[in-house]
């Protein structure tokens, strides 16, 4: 059961929102004044806080400004109760975090609504997504599925990619959020050498060139399609504003990617140090996982061996001379041309 509370110094207007509340299947505490609701809020982490404005000892932003400073609260979702209706109190209140803002005399189902939705919200960001593109799309996905971010696709325009051509490259301005429908799509850098290096496989259902987007920055990778991809184009300016129209999910967006950095600088050590057999057998792994494989009956890894290879950092005859080792081992299968893993944990947690 969710636990509501709510936080007002007039005791009518606690009891009338906690009976409404408890008729719709929630348990609810009660906070007389600012300082106590901090109080109880520090202490029992509801799953919504229902806060007035104007109260004695410590107002509802004083009260929301000390709970999105604290870690254990942060995310809460916080929703202003208040008679004023002055444009710039509204705007105040959402610019310090408030995830929604209600005047009395308010409608009971207006009420009921604000609280579903924000509480939807609050699952979503709780929600445990991988430092990487997997975690930001899953994120992403669930956003939208949610209702939380706002991206019609029916609205934007869909164009179909041929094999080798690229969604956009490095040094250029990104325009776009790409979405792919269907087909795959690597992501990759070249070095000085003018060599690939794979840093993402991209499949249906996924957001591409987010990262440049929310950073502001010019592309520095490139996007190339493996196999004809049908691609949605959500204008860079819709995506922003629905991201930044919400600060909670711009923190969460900031988190992950400042994790992904931490996560590629550790692939690369990994790359560097790590022996071929094993970075092989993680990155067929990690193929593998990517392009749920299990999931979407496709017979094994159908992406070809040059592509592998740059994706692990080496030379395609060191990744065939790996495979077939594998292949003798029994750790994978091939055949036309596709990598089968057979035993997955196996190749995991190969040891050298």
């Amino acid at each position: 059961m969710k636990t509501i509370l709510i936080i007002d110094d007039h005791t009518e207007i606690r009891e009338n929102i906690a009976e409404i509340l408890q008729l719709a299947g929630y348990a609810t505490l009660t906070g007389e004044n600012g300082r106590k609701g901090l109080e109880i809020a520090m202490k029992e982490k509801p799953s919504l806080i229902i806060c007035d404005i104007m109260m004695p000892e410590l107002d509802g932003y004083g009260v929301l400004h000390l709970l999105r400073k604290n870690p254990d609260t942060e995310y809460i979702p916080f929703i202003f109760l208040t008679a004023k209706t002055e444009r710039n109190d509204f705007r105040k209140g959402m610019e310090m975090g408030a995830d929604d803002f209600i005047t009395k005399p308010f409608d009971d189902i207006e009420l009921l609504n604000a609280i579903e939705t924000r509480i939807k919200k609050y699952e979503i960001l709780q929600g445990r997504y991988t430092p990487d593109e997997r975690g930001a799309n899953d994120l992403m996905k669930d956003l939208c599925g949610g209702g939380l971010i706002k991206l019609d696709f029916s609205l934007h325009e869909s164009e179909t990619i041929s094999k080798k051509q690229f969604l956009y490259s490095e040094k250029k301005r990104p325009k776009y959020l790409y979405y792919l429908k269907k087909g795959k799509v690597k992501i990759f850098k070249l070095n000085d050498d003018g060599k690939e290096y794979i840093t993402h496989l991209a499949t249906e259902g996924d957001f591409i060139g987010y990262l440049s987007l929310l950073e502001n920055k010019s592309y520095d990778d490139n996007a190339e399609v493996l196999e004809e991809a049908e691609v949605i184009l959500i204008p860079k300016e819709d995506f922003l504003s629905s991201v930044y129209s919400d600060l909670t999910i711009a923190t969460k967006f900031i988190k992950l990617i400042t994790q992904n950095v931490k996560d590629q600088e550790e692939r690369l050590l990994n790359l560097a140090y790590s022996s071929l057999r094993k970075r092989i057998a993680k990155a067929l792994v990690i193929i593998h996982s990517k392009l749920n494989i299990l999931k979407s009956g496709e017979q094994g890894i159908d992406i070809s061996r040059d592509d592998i290879a740059r994706y692990v950092g080496t030379a395609t005859e060191s990744l065939i001379r790996t495979l077939s080792d594998f292949k003798s081992e029994k750790l994978i299968e091939i055949k036309e041309g596709k990598i089968r893993i057979i035993d997955v944990d196996k190749l995991n947690s190969l040891l050298y």
